[in-house]
């Protein structure tokens, strides 16, 4: 069950199908925070179901190793990591990951939030989530 403390705490995310005990979900979402925070370069809206995350090559161990204990106790999130070629490495900002989140359609709003929530941490002055075209 949600409270209104879970938006303050950043647990808003965070769904009641998720087998993660109550207590331990505000330090994974601070882990999630940390990543989107020092290894996001881009967040791309790809589908209603679909998001692709652009990460620092240097930080894939850490978001697979992230992304495997989030599937765990999430099974309804996919996580896929794939080399990525963006803009971001184009302009010699290094080697980029791709890591696309997918979800089934009943969870779109915890993959919209989860989208916000990158965005919003990542450390980067002009990201914001960009619809594919």
């Amino acid at each position: 069950m949600r409270t209104s403390n879970d938006a303050v705490l950043g647990l808003d995310w965070v769904r009641s199908s998720c087998t993660l005990p109550t207590a331990e979900q505000p330090f994974r979402v601070v882990e999630f925070d940390d990543l989107f925070a020092i290894a996001v370069r881009a967040v791309d809206r790809l589908s209603p179901t679909t998001l692709r995350l652009t990460v620092d090559a240097n930080a894939a161990a850490r978001a697979t190793e992230l992304a495997d204990r989030e599937s765990s106790c999430c099974s309804f999130f996919g996580f896929e990591f794939a080399p990525a070629a963006t803009q971001a490495a184009a302009q010699g900002a290094g080697d980029t990951v791709a890591i696309q989140v997918t979800v089934p359609a009943a969870h779109t709003a915890v993959l919209d939030a989860f989208a916000a929530r990158a965005a919003t941490r990542a450390d980067t002055a002009a990201l914001a989530i960009r619809p594919e075209r």
